[in-house]
């Protein structure tokens, strides 16, 4: 399987693995800060943003050119709370159906890069993992042991 089927694959598989972290849990827990200021809510519209964020940057990377300006994205804290902000009043599952939404417009866009740019090395490969499977792993662990803590 080449990296670029891989990679795909295990965006599916641990973006899966993301919403059964999320799976049951009702509007108030969805909505309890518990990492720092955030809660799952936040943690949904964050992703979110990032694949937004990030659509246009692989598009740049299969046309030949910077995923982005250097520096553009150095603060990602002010990043992060402007995704958030943009949100505010925004129904819990309507944020879920946008994180649904945004992943697979994240793939789609990722389908139309190169093989080439997902090699080792490649210009996509640690931006989309970044975004992608290793995004979703990072933050599916934390909300499992979240879950974990709050039902001992």
């Amino acid at each position: 399987m080449s990296d670029k089927a891989t990679l795909l694959r295990q965006a599916d598989e641990e973006f899966g693995g993301l919403r059964r972290a999320v799976e049951g849990l009702p509007e108030e827990a969805l909505r309890r800060p518990w990492l720092g200021t955030w809660g799952v809510r936040e943690i949904a519209i964050h992703i979110s943003g990032w694949h937004r964020e990030m659509i246009p940057a692989l598009q740049r990377i299969e046309r030949g050119e910077a995923a982005h300006p250097p520096g553009a994205y150095d603060d990602f804290d002010a990043w992060n709370a402007r995704f958030v902000e943009r949100k505010t009043g925004v129904k819990t599952g309507e944020v879920l159906a946008e994180l649904d939404a945004s992943h697979h417009d994240f793939l789609a866009a990722a389908r139309g890069v190169s093989e080439a740019h997902f090699a080792t090395g490649g210009a996509a490969r640690d931006l989309f993992d970044g975004v992608g499977p290793g995004h979703y792993r990072e933050h599916a662990a934390q909300i499992v042991e979240w879950r974990q803590k709050a039902s001992s």
